[in-house]
């Protein structure tokens, strides 16, 4: 069963005009959830993650300079802005993960939630906000299933970028395991294939890079091959998705070639490990994805797969 975590709240989150991070992916997200809802889909809001979920993954320094852009507009490097609500919103963000961690937790065989959030999170480091994310939620939600009880918690991500801060996160723990498809070399300029982990964490992290131009079949044959194998050797209790669209064929900010089928076919086959491997529990967060077009189509091809 799916349930949905989203809040109106996220189009709160502003950025300058022409920023690909923009409000109408909000919009956007909303309509998808919509019909979610009115075809009988389970919805419900996040809540804010306290200072105690979001310092498991990041440092007092970078939480207290988040708290301190609240009622500002501030630029905290070339890519990355905040606007006067944007802290609290990001705070919802990481709630929503923490919320979906709750239901793929805590109910029954074969629950999964998606988190449909922005900012995304996945480049947010330790101590610094960078690539469009302040927080990193889905770090947040891993560490969270961890100190829920949680003994071994597999994360995926599908999105374009390298997810720099959830590698670095956990790049020595052997209880996460990181899996990153993406472009490279490309932003942010991480995620080699030999990068993969550091003491007791040693071969807890694979990266499958990608040349630009790779399509459907380049990036599904990676998975059957390499990240299939490792999340059945890892043998996780939650499977978490970091689910970035930006690899799709419309998308502006990359040179990945996916379709939104292959996107609903790569989701399946994650839903199938979960299914294998975990009693289903699931949770997915949004990441990047910059055409509004795709995005939808993304997210519907997303929600149809984890049914």
């Amino acid at each position: 069963m799916l349930t949905v975590i989203f809040s109106p709240r996220f189009a709160d989150h502003l950025t300058p005009p022409g920023h690909p991070e923009r409000p109408e992916r909000a919009t956007a997200m909303a309509a998808v959830v919509g019909r979610f809802r009115a075809a009988g889909g389970r919805m419900v809001e996040p809540r804010s993650a306290a200072d105690e979920d979001l310092l498991r993954v990041h440092t007092r320094g970078h939480v207290a300079a988040m708290a301190g852009t609240r009622g500002r507009a501030v630029m905290l490097d070339a890519d990355t802005f905040t606007s006067p609500h944007s802290e609290e919103v990001a705070r919802l963000a990481a709630g929503a993960v923490l919320a979906a961690v709750d239901i793929a937790m805590d109910g029954p065989a074969g629950s999964r939630a998606l988190a449909v959030v922005r900012p995304p999170g996945h480049h947010a480091e330790a101590d610094r906000a960078m690539g469009f994310c302040l927080y990193n939620n889905v770090a947040v939600g891993a560490a969270y299933a961890r100190a829920r009880g949680a003994g071994r918690v597999a994360i995926v991500d599908y999105d374009v970028h390298h997810g720099n801060g959830t590698q670095w996160t956990f790049y020595e723990d052997p209880a996460v395991l990181y899996i990153s498809s993406h472009q490279y070399p490309y932003y942010p300029g991480t995620g080699a294939a030999d990068e993969t982990g550091r003491g007791a964490g040693l071969g807890c992290t694979l990266n499958l890079p990608l040349e630009a131009g790779a399509g459907d079949r380049d990036v599904i044959l990676r998975y059957e091959r390499e990240a299939l194998p490792k999340l059945e050797w890892f043998e996780p209790d939650l499977l978490m998705v970091s689910a970035g669209f930006d690899a799709h064929e419309r998308d502006p900010l990359a040179g990945c070639r996916m379709t939104t089928g292959g996107y609903r076919q790569l989701t399946a086959l994650l839903v199938g490990a979960a299914d294998r491997l975990c009693a289903g529990r699931m949770v997915l967060a949004t990441e990047g994805g910059y055409d509004l077009a795709a995005l939808t189509a993304c997210l519907d091809a997303v929600i149809d797969a984890c049914r």
